[in-house]
């Protein structure tokens, strides 16, 4: 009997776009020989399957199953693709290991962490991991100018310490810059991180693991065509992303290393992406870690499952089954 799989996307954040476009990714890769496929949203307290274009079910929140024609459908598994809150934050998954619905990717622990930016990178620069710079604004707290010019300097990015996508970010380059930076950071989430600008090539690694296998997989290089990769340059093309990436073997064979590495402190699980920079003479710098990396086909991951000449629809069902 086929299983029956939810790609659960939505959330509450400026993110939800984005994460609409990972679904439609999500439902193109799976194997619909092998799965019957829903895509669930969940935008607030309003939680849906889309059954039709034109008909939404309302989705018991008692054990996330719906009712369609008189029968009562349970999902077997939750594939997670929303970038933000509650997706990638550990809420919803904690919700999920209460009802024991396995799903796509970290834990509650690794989700949390992972999401807040600040807090991953000092935990992992705790490993000696390399991280720029930085400091956290909470919400009711002020820095003035000089602060930021003496701990962080020009140029450095100010953006929302749980966000993504790079909404509300701006890079900062002048003193007189500082303050409308954080007050458009502010609007984002009730967090600002100050992050010290690092010179150099900036790449991203996707990795996962299930009890088999370790696949890492290739490096992307990517060389935005404006001041930094903001949201066109995520979305609307305004990139080049190269996979693999334009460095040395041994180079190549280090980040993958280091991915791995991380992947395995912070406990992931899933399709995990982490961003680098590396800086003058080949040092690796941490810029994030994604633990619900962006699926549409145009996506880092779906471009380097490609580039590793593997199916991204066995990619799929092996996620799938490993928590099966």
């Amino acid at each position: 009997m086929k299983k029956n799989i939810a790609i659960v996307a939505g959330g509450d954040s400026s993110e939800v776009v984005v994460s609409l476009k990972s679904a439609a990714g999500l439902y193109s890769f799976m194997d619909k020989e092998r799965y019957n496929v829903y895509v669930v949203t969940i935008v607030g307290k309003t939680w849906q399957v889309e059954w039709s274009e034109n008909e939404k079910i309302a989705i018991d929140k008692n054990d996330f199953s719906f009712v369609c024609e008189g029968e009562k459908i349970n999902f077997d598994f939750a594939y997670i693709t929303i970038h933000g809150t509650p997706g990638e934050n550990g809420i919803l998954q904690g919700y999920f290991e209460l009802i024991d619905l396995p799903y796509s990717c970290c834990g509650v622990l690794a989700a949390a962490v992972t999401f807040n930016k600040f807090t991953c990178n000092q935990y992992l620069k705790g490993f000696g991991v390399k991280v720029s710079e930085s400091l956290v604004l909470r919400e009711g707290q002020t820095i003035s100018d000089e602060e930021v010019a003496q701990k962080i300097g020009f140029p450095c990015f100010v953006k929302p310490n749980v966000g993504g996508s790079s909404f509300g970010v701006t890079k900062v380059k002048s003193i007189e810059q500082v303050q409308p930076a954080i007050a458009k950071a502010f609007a984002e989430g009730n967090e600002v991180m100050i992050e010290a600008f690092m010179a150099g090539i900036e790449i991203t690694c996707g990795i996962y693991k299930t009890k088999t296998k370790l696949q890492v997989l290739p490096v992307t290089e990517v060389v935005p065509k404006k001041e930094f990769f903001d949201f066109d340059a995520k979305y609307k093309g305004e990139v080049e992303e190269i996979t693999p990436a334009r460095i040395s073997a041994s180079l190549t064979e280090r980040v993958q290393k280091l991915t791995s590495v991380i992947y395995d402190i912070l406990g992931c699980k899933g399709i995990v992406r982490i961003d680098y920079i590396i800086s003058e003479g080949d040092v690796i710098n941490l810029l994030e870690v994604n633990t619900t990396p962006g699926m549409t086909a145009t996506s880092f991951i779906p471009q380097q499952v490609a580039a590793a000449g593997l199916d991204i629809k066995d990619v799929m069902t092996e996620i799938i089954e490993n928590e099966l």
